[in-house]
């Protein structure tokens, strides 16, 4: 069963498509269900407002099933900054190597303790605008002091989720897909779409 994602970040893309296609689904890109090239405004006040705006949208456009994901790292010392504002928390939208710089100097003075961290997901499918599923995952961690690692992207490099060593820049996408807070959204939305026998 084909869905649309609404992102048009081909990692998120992959990470979505490699955990929904052991449900029976095939995850394309926009282009792919040939959505003109639009720009949604990620004007909501929490994931799920940004979530549920994009996938209405994409579904309008294709009239297909369409799946959107709004992310962000929230670190609880910064009152749950970037939050809703994680890929553009330097100003210039998905410029990962801006965005952590601002993050490390705003925690450069905060010990190991006081670095609490949680990465969020909130994933929407939207079936028709009746028939909607949100799902939402955290993945809770802390935040290193210079990054490590070249896998993931955005954030990955300076977060090491709880019980790990490693950071998620390092660990290798097949375990990162496992703990992860897109994993755990997937795994809610599984949960109830077996729930509704979608």
């Amino acid at each position: 069963m084909i869905v649309v994602a609404a992102t048009q970040n081909k990692h998120k893309i992959l990470e979505i498509d490699a955990i929904m296609k052991a449900f029976g689904y095939k995850v394309i890109s926009r282009s792919q269900a040939g959505v003109p090239d639009i720009d949604i405004e990620e004007d909501g006040e929490t994931f799920e407002e940004n979530s549920l705006k994009k996938a209405l949208e994409i579904h309008k456009l294709c009239g297909e099933i369409t799946i959107a994901d709004d992310s962000g790292l929230m670190v609880d010392i910064l009152d749950g900054a970037p939050g809703v504002h994680s890929s553009r928390f330097a100003g210039e939208e998905g410029n990962d190597q801006k965005n952590n710089e601002k993050l490390l100097k705003l925690l450069s003075d905060k010990p190991l303790e006081q670095r609490s961290a949680k990465f969020v997901s909130v994933i929407t499918m939207v079936f028709s605008k009746d028939k909607i599923v949100v799902a939402r995952g955290e993945c809770k961690g802390h935040i290193l002091f210079e990054p490590r690692g070249e896998n993931g992207f955005g954030y990955d490099p300076l977060f090491v989720p709880d019980g790990y060593k490693e950071s998620f820049g390092e660990l290798f996408s097949e375990e990162k897909n496992k703990i992860s807070h897109r994993a755990m959204a997937l795994q809610s939305l599984e949960r109830q779409l077996r729930s509704l026998n979608l």
